[in-house]
């Protein structure tokens, strides 16, 4: 398989889920800042020009957080990354939708890439702060849901990988996490996984 990524970016979810399959994969860098994704050749993969994207071994592109998460819980069952119940399974998907979604497509968004919401600079700071403000009231309302100790659902699932990504940017960029969401953070970054994911793609661990 062939993983499109973005050091540091939603793809790190992705990434770490790869990771903890022990999976075989080859991993591509994606310049975002260089625009490397609206080349010829990145597009013929995926169209969108967003990451993360997976090329399967039958050649077939994946792309979206949630699809390649869900495709490879749903591919690996043994590895057991959806609860697998009805109710179970909808959770997980109902918190990363959330996170990708809300916290990402809608909060983070404003904060990484302002220029997207306003071509109006003296506007920036007020969409800036839209976005702190979605990324806020959703990490009160993530938090209300977790159990103050361990995984989202217990055990380790697609979920925590989703939300880990979001605390990780809340954590670089100074945003204070709510007391569930980061004792949920600092237990990722207890897994060896999580640990040499973050070194792969570049970060220093204290």
């Amino acid at each position: 398989m062939k993983f499109y990524l973005t050091p540091g970016s939603c793809s790190t979810g992705i990434h770490i889920l790869l990771e903890e399959l022990e999976l075989v994969f080859e991993a591509h860098l994606v310049n975002l800042m260089a625009g490397t994704q609206n080349t010829p050749e990145y597009l013929a993969l995926n169209p969108k020009a967003t990451i993360p994207t997976l090329v399967r071994n039958d050649g077939t592109a994946l792309t979206e957080f949630q699809a390649i998460a869900y495709w490879l819980a749903r591919s690996y069952p043994k590895a057991k990354l959806l609860p697998g119940d009805p109710d179970g399974d909808a959770r997980v998907i109902e918190l990363m939708d959330y996170v990708v979604g809300t916290l990402h497509g809608q909060g983070f968004t404003r904060i990484f890439t302002t220029d997207r919401f306003t071509p109006n600079e003296a506007d920036f700071e007020a969409v800036k702060a839209q976005g702190l403000d979605i990324v806020n009231r959703g990490f009160t309302i993530i938090n209300d849901s977790l159990p103050a100790q361990g995984y989202v659902m217990g055990a380790f699932t697609i979920a925590d990988a989703a939300l880990f990504y979001v605390e990780f940017w809340a954590d670089k960029i100074g945003i204070s996490l709510p007391e569930n969401c980061l004792n949920h953070y600092r237990l990722m970054l207890t897994r060896p996984v999580v640990r040499r994911v973050l070194m792969e793609e570049g970060y220093r661990l204290d």
